[in-house]
């Protein structure tokens, strides 16, 4: 019963994680066509390094998961690599996004 509402538990803040927080993002490609002035640039650089933090902050979230997952594999079973591999995988992801997010926002910063 403990395990079944663990299970739960980490399902729906999984979900809760991953949905999106901003239903209406800003237009980029309207954005980006459109920058002309400094201050254009500056708020694209803006809107990039919050996208960064908000990618490090899904990548620190799921490294506090894989923690979990490693240290306590055994409430997990047969799914612990999974969960695991698929912790990991959004990590690199998130990560990633986060690094070519804040190299546009140095791009703008330059122009």
């Amino acid at each position: 019963m403990k395990t079944q509402l663990l299970i739960t538990l980490l399902a729906f803040g999984l979900l809760t994680a991953c949905a999106e927080k901003n239903p209406h993002p800003m237009d980029m490609s309207q954005a980006l066509q459109s920058a002309s002035s400094k201050a254009d640039h500056e708020a694209l650089a803006k809107h990039y390094e919050e996208a960064a933090t908000e990618m490090q902050l899904k990548a620190d979230e799921h490294k506090k998961l894989l923690s979990q997952y490693e240290s306590h594999s055994y409430l997990y079973g047969r799914q612990a690599e999974d969960l695991k591999a698929h912790c990991q995988r959004l990590i690199d992801i998130y990560e990633n996004a986060a690094q070519e997010n804040l190299s546009m926002a140095k791009l703008h910063r330059q122009m």
